[in-house]
């Protein structure tokens, strides 16, 4: 007697929304100029860290606005 076998199911990768994007990227940039600006005389790296925890939270406030609203801003 012949196993029949079952099919197995593909799991289809769920893509990142533009707007998730480019509300990290316009954060990370505004996280990085306010670095600039507030901590000008300390040492270099502080402003890189300002630019990595605005993409941080650019990428964690896009992903709420998708979940909320939608991929509003999809091409």
């Amino acid at each position: 007697m012949k196993k029949h076998k079952k099919p197995k199911l593909k799991l289809e990768k769920e893509l990142t929304p533009i707007t998730v994007y480019i509300s990290a990227a316009g954060l990370g940039i505004i996280g990085y100029v306010m670095g600039e600006l507030t901590l000008g005389r300390q040492p270099h790296p502080l402003h890189w860290v300002a630019g990595l925890v605005g993409i941080g939270l650019g990428y964690l406030i896009g992903k709420l606005m998708v979940r909320r609203y939608g991929d509003f801003l999809g091409f």
